[in-house]
């Protein structure tokens, strides 16, 4: 069946009532879509809340803290690290009581590690890609720190089966070398292709030994090298923003479905129009390129489309009634394309 899901992050501040949106939209959906509702995560509550030390909060022996460039590396866990990790067991808190009973997917979604290392910095010295002992570190901590953050999640909604989404929007960066230094005059070296994989590789075989499904997602922008990665990561999807695919490389998405990898789009948000959104102009981005490829159209069955707030930083949508409308814009993409799957 054809997923949907809202990856985030989402806005405000009250997260029960957000996980309730989340379980509650998701799990209403038409016959021939399944819905895969996320643990919610809102950064607007502060920057204990962002998506870079909600991600970092996971890894043991590795504590973090708030400097005055951004999250770093600590040299023992302090106030920063407890605020972020309360934060977490707020949101599972919120899933146990929101999602009890559900037995379908649950979607976990954190930054992979090597966004992770390019803006995180070091206790003392540079970002954290520029250390290659320490990004070894973060691969291998963040790895056993999905493990326990999965397994919690098992714990909260014992009947669920889990997805993890690892989203890496600064993969282009890192592979091209255009991570900019501490002082902002140079540029960190570009890691190689085959590291990269390596890396992203050992963080999936880790999250899967709690988890169903893995996903790298790599957000609003398309790099061939980047995709190949994701691709080579051995996960069971490959995530990205449907608006940033064009012409051929929608080539490259082919050979990686056909090799058996599912897809991941991000859908992009509809302008305001007259009489509501052009669902079919917004399934037609996916269902067109897809079958103009060879692409079998039952292999739409198999993909899953979402929300798209997938950029490299924290962007929410304005309000938790903005993003309901936005999943029920991506039900209706789901259920469009699950009837052309059919057919």
């Amino acid at each position: 069946m054809t997923g949907v899901s809202a990856l985030g992050p989402w806005s405000g501040h009250k997260v029960r009532k957000a996980q309730a949106i989340s379980v509650g939209e998701l799990s209403d959906t038409p016959e021939g879509v399944v819905g895969l509702p996320p643990m919610v995560h809102m950064p607007k509550r502060g920057p204990w809340a962002q998506t870079i030390a909600r991600s970092a909060a996971l890894m043991p022996g590795m504590p973090i803290e708030l400097g005055t460039h951004g999250w770093k590396l600590a040299d023992r866990p302090g106030p920063d690290l407890e605020h972020a990790r309360a934060l977490i067991r707020e949101d599972l808190d919120a899933l146990a009581e929101c999602a009890e009973g559900w037995t379908g997917s649950l979607v976990l979604t954190v930054r992979g590690p090597w966004t992770l290392s390019s803006v995180l910095y070091l206790a003392r010295g540079d970002r954290v890609l520029s250390d290659h002992g320490a990004v070894r570190d973060v691969i291998a901590s963040l790895g056993e720190g999905l493990q326990e953050l999965l397994a919690s999640m098992h714990r909260a909604v014992p009947g669920a089966s889990l997805t993890v989404v690892l989203r890496e929007p600064l993969l282009p960066d890192v592979l091209g070398g255009a991570i900019p230094t501490f002082s902002g005059h140079g540029r960190l070296a570009a890691v190689a292709r085959e590291d990269a994989t390596e890396g992203l590789r050992s963080v999936v075989t880790a999250a899967r030994a709690q988890a169903q499904q893995v996903v790298v997602h790599g957000g609003a922008r398309f790099a061939s090298r980047s995709f190949r990665t994701m691709a080579g990561a051995g996960a069971d999807s490959v995530g990205v923003a449907v608006g940033a695919v064009q012409g051929a490389q929608w080539e490259q998405i082919a050979s990686v479905v056909e090799a058996g990898t599912g897809m991941w789009f991000g859908l992009p948000r509809d302008k305001p129009r007259k009489g509501g959104p052009d669902i079919d102009r917004l399934a037609r981005k996916i269902h067109k390129p897809w079958t103009s490829l060879g692409l079998p159209a039952a292999g739409l069955a198999d993909v899953v489309v979402h929300t798209d707030t997938s950029g490299t930083g924290d962007q929410v949508v304005a309000t938790l009634q903005d993003i309901r409308a936005e999943i029920a814009i991506a039900i209706k993409v789901a259920t469009e394309l699950a009837g052309r799957a059919e057919q």
